[in-house]
């Protein structure tokens, strides 16, 4: 019932402000359209390609997880996810590896840190490595310790592979693939770009509280880049700035957890793990990210 309440609380806020969310949606789109879909739809036909394509038989479990962090971990959200996905289902890694591995392949693009958040936002190439090296380490470190104290104990082989008869090429498939991948990221982002703006909106004309407080906080829960792009709005002249950036980039958003969730449960991988990493990460890549800086 109250699921049922806050879906019309929020038909009714889109209603009473169209035109709000109409400059939310719009936001959306051109993110989506300039910054994501360039870089990442040719990365992720290319991953899909690549991981359809004959494995060989008999390669050692780091180099799986090896190949899965290489292939996930750099292609930005939420490429980690399809990686693993599809590897768990070609039975290149067992259940329990596909959920600590999904927690751990989810880092932003190279490009996106250091081309925008480092080049654009701080105004240095070296800071934007400096960030992607706080987030790696995040990452790696929370695989090891996962994989020391749970691992081991819950890991089961991989199932074997069933080589599959398949009458279109493996570039067909990893096209055909690949386009439910950006209709998802494509519409979680529109949507909660949306939904941000309505809400920070909302709030700021019903409390006196800052309109830049309310909506780079908001935005930041809901979609990453866009609470990237408010903080810089606001806060760009603020000794606290590097560490927000930092957070906000940990927090990832609704919109990518919506898109790695969704793919997840869709090849069985439970989601415990990766809701543990995004708490680690929120809380040790600014520190790390300082720490460096």
């Amino acid at each position: 019932m109250s699921n049922v309440l806050f879906i019309w609380a929020l038909i009714i806020l889109f209603i009473l402000q169209p035109d709000v969310a109409h400059e939310g949606a719009i936001s959306g789109i051109q993110l989506f359209t300039h910054a994501l879909l360039p870089y990442l739809l040719p990365y992720i036909i290319l991953t899909q390609w690549l991981l359809k394509m004959p494995s060989k038989q008999g390669t050692s479990q780091w180099s799986r997880y090896i190949k899965a962090y290489v292939l996930g971990s750099f292609g930005g959200f939420p490429v980690g996810a399809v990686t693993v996905s599809e590897m768990k289902k070609n039975g290149e890694i067992s259940a329990a590896e596909s959920c600590l591995l999904v927690a751990s392949c989810h880092a932003p693009g190279p490009m996106f840190i250091i081309g925008f958040v480092g080049n654009e936002l701080f105004g240095s190439t070296t800071i934007g490595w400096k960030l992607l090296l706080a987030i790696h380490l995040a990452n790696i470190v929370f695989f090891l310790l996962a994989m020391s104290l749970v691992g081991s104990r819950h890991q089961q082989p991989s199932v074997p592979v069933i080589p599959q008869q398949h009458k279109t090429s493996p570039l067909l498939r990893s096209i055909k693939d690949s386009s439910s991948v950006i209709l998802l990221v494509a519409t979680t982002v529109i949507f909660f770009s949306s939904l941000g703006n309505v809400l920070s909106h909302s709030i700021s004309s019903i409390i006196t509280v800052d309109m830049g407080v309310t909506k780079t906080l908001l935005l930041a829960v809901f979609e990453m880049t866009s609470g990237v792009q408010s903080a810089t709005e606001h806060f760009a002249d603020d000794a606290i700035y590097p560490m927000l950036i930092a957070a906000i980039l940990s927090i990832n958003g609704m919109s990518i957890h919506m898109q790695v969730m969704t793919i997840a449960r869709s090849a069985g991988i439970r989601i415990l793990p990766y809701v543990f990493a995004r708490v680690w990460n929120t809380l040790l890549v600014p520190i790390l990210f300082i720490w460096i800086y």
